[in-house]
């Protein structure tokens, strides 16, 4: 059943969203609002190499089919009447008249055209100035499409022939797994050719191949002479022809995508076209095979809508701080208002915490937003001489366990200083945030296998709030302002590092987050100050299900299949009267064979002859071996009984960022 509409804030622009449940991808149920997500992740990528460049839009309207029935599609150049006024286009003239193109210049324009069913993004090798000039191709790209008797893997040898003639010719090429049949390979161009001298590059290139290997290469476009053969499509630098962008998916049976590839990766003989999830992993885990690529491309010219994006995200004009240089010597401009103090360096802040709320409660607040509630880890990051450290919500520092966000090669911030706050979340294949997942990264401390763990679990760093800039304390400013220096600081910034939109309908908000299965929501005052280390009834939490935190005081022995192991877990929580730790019921179902031999490994230490809680049962205390209540975990549940005992509990996972005097009743 689909879902209503909802306006969402996406950087600044309010975009609408509509049958986000809708099923775009029947043999995989992957729907419109995963598509929408994958190109929100995606964005920091695909949107330098689609700046300045006019998209034609492949469009399904009700979903792409299945592979024995395929739906129809249709390409649109045109922009849809209806498109907001503040999506960026330009005019070409064509035989029946001039047509007006979108320009994706922004993350807003990428969600609106997922939005619309814009499946595939195809784009021309050249690019508009910002005067609005026409300029020459910044690229040069070769299309290999194998025939019928030839594979994937044909391809990437043919793509390893060409890479070293134009290797002899200055070029270094990038493939690009088309996510259909075949690898693109693409090549940076200074710019002063004009794209009728690219295609004579390109089409000379595909000939001396075919020259030297005419049994499995040919440039021929005749499909009777492609069998067993890979055709060399030089005619896609052609000025009036336009390729699939990077990044862009694909409209195949399976949600595939363009995907940049490294040249290690065609030498993998089980070589295949990625799904949207996987690529959504590896832009997460910091892979970039087209960086360099982007990087030559953005110097000569640069890229021509840059500075129009920058502008439309800048805070409205306040008295500057002094600028502050960057790791390239270049000065960052920052907008501080007046009589924001300087804070001396230190130990990271508390984080603020949220209050249980109700609908109820949310709208009684002063103009709210609404963030959605990510199933992570609450994290604070301190940037400092170029490098980020990470404390957990305890204070316990936990830097060397996220490498992709904080060691060499991590994103970088352009400022001497800052103090952030978010939530480390850990995705899973369909790019919703998974809890169990994450597990596998927060407890490793030797660098082997958090080096492991990066590639397997990749993960995100959402942020939310901004406590510290340039030597000024942010945190009596309201949120509002601290939100706009935020987005200003992160902007440009590579992913792992997201600042996610906000809602400014309720309703909106807790139906998108049920949708997509995550964990609720957090109102906040949008003119509320940071309160470190305080809960405050300023911001509420929604949860569509019931979750506590919980200290494990035992283990009782399992039985049968789970002779030997651990069976249950026997849980307490504070007692608000008596300041002791009282007995809440018991937990043995949601564990996975990984994490039950963790907990045995971490719980063995802490063994005890006596229980250290109270209110145990005669039944649950009779065969149980105790633990000092030192780890706390999290469980969901179905309700508290009359005498307060979690029933139908079910673990979710340990809580390492927290302590068992932070257990507060959660519902």
């Amino acid at each position: 059943m689909a879902t209503s509409a909802q306006v969402v804030d996406v950087d600044g622009r309010r975009v609408r969203l509509t049958n986000l449940d809708k099923v775009l991808y029947p043999e995989t149920g992957t729907t419109k609002g995963e598509v929408i997500a994958y190109y929100t992740a995606a964005a920091p990528r695909m949107l330098p190499l689609l700046a300045g460049r006019p998209i034609t839009r492949k469009r399904w309207v009700e979903g792409v089919g299945t592979a024995d029935a395929p739906a129809d599609a249709f390409f649109a150049k045109q922009l849809d009447a209806g498109a907001p006024s503040w999506v960026h286009r330009m005019p070409i003239e064509h035989s029946g008249g001039q047509k007006e193109y979108p320009i994706a210049d922004d993350l807003p324009t990428l969600v609106w055209l997922a939005q619309v069913a814009s499946i595939e993004l195809h784009v021309p090798q050249w690019r508009f100035s910002a005067s609005g000039e026409r300029q020459g191709p910044d690229r040069l790209v070769l299309d290999l499409d194998p025939g019928p008797g030839a594979g994937l893997p044909l391809c990437a040898h043919v793509a390893g022939l060409a890479r070293d003639i134009l290797h002899d010719i200055g070029l270094d090429p990038v493939p690009v797994t088309s996510g259909s049949k075949g690898i693109h390979l693409y090549s940076h161009l200074d710019g002063t050719q004009t794209s009728d001298q690219a295609s004579a590059i390109a089409r000379e290139l595909a000939r001396a191949i075919e020259a030297d290997h005419p049994d499995i290469a040919t440039s021929t476009m005749s499909k009777a002479v492609r069998g067993g053969k890979v055709f060399l499509d030089w005619s896609q630098n052609n000025g009036k022809k336009t390729t699939i962008s990077p990044y862009s998916l694909r409209g195949r049976a399976h949600p595939t995508v363009a995907a940049p590839r490294t040249w290690d990766e065609l030498d993998d003989p089980d070589l295949r076209q990625l799904r949207f999830d996987e690529v959504m992993d590896r832009v997460h885990a910091g892979v970039d095979p087209l960086v360099g690529l982007i990087a030559a491309s953005n110097s000569d010219p640069l890229d021509p809508y840059r500075e129009k994006r920058d502008a439309a995200k800048t805070p409205e004009p306040m008295p500057q701080a002094p600028p502050a240089p960057d790791a390239g010597g270049a000065l960052v401009s920052w907008t501080m208002p007046k009589g924001v103090p300087e804070a001396p360096a230190g130990s990271p802040p508390r984080p603020m915490l949220a209050d249980s709320g109700t609908v109820g409660l949310v709208r009684s607040l002063r103009d709210p937003w609404i963030e959605i509630k990510w199933d992570g880890i609450r994290a604070v990051g301190t940037w400092a001489h170029g490098r980020m450290t990470l404390h957990a919500r305890s204070g316990t520092e936990i830097t060397a366990r996220y490498p992709e966000l904080t060691a060499d090669g991590a994103p970088h911030l352009a400022v001497d200083d800052a103090i952030i706050d978010g939530e480390i979340v850990a995705l899973d294949s369909s790019g919703r945030p998974s809890f169990s997942r994450l597990q596998s990264r927060m407890h490793l401390t030797k660098a082997r296998e958090v080096e492991r763990e990066v590639i397997r679990t990749p993960v995100a760093y959402y942020l939310f709030d901004l406590l510290r800039l340039d030597g000024h304390d942010l945190t009596g400013m309201p949120l509002r302002d601290r939100r706009a220096l935020l987005e200003t600081l992160v902007d440009g910034v590579d992913a792992p590092i997201v600042v996610p939109p906000v809602f400014d309908d309720l309703d909106a908000a807790l139906e998108t987050s049920d949708a997509f299965n995550l964990e609720g929501v957090v109102a906040k005052e949008s003119g509320s100050t940071y309160r470190p280390g305080i809960r405050s009834g300023s911001w509420l939490k929604i949860k569509h299900t019931r979750t506590q935190e919980v200290a494990i005081a035992g283990i009782r022995p399992g039985k049968g299949d789970r002779e030997g192991r651990i069976g249950s877990l026997l849980l307490a929580i504070p007692d608000a009267e008596t300041e002791l730790l009282r007995y809440v019921g018991r937990v043995g179902s949601g564990f996975t064979e990984r994490m039950l031999g963790d907990l045995a490994a971490q719980l063995e230490p802490l063994r005890t002859k006596s229980a250290e809680i109270t209110g145990v049962p005669a039944s649950d205390a009779r065969d149980a071996l105790w633990v000092h209540p030192r780890l706390v975990g999290e469980v969901e549940f179905a309700n508290w009984t009359p005498d307060g005992i979690l029933r139908h509990a079910r673990w979710r996972g340990l809580r390492p960022d927290k302590s068992v005097d932070e257990i507060v009743v959660e519902s």
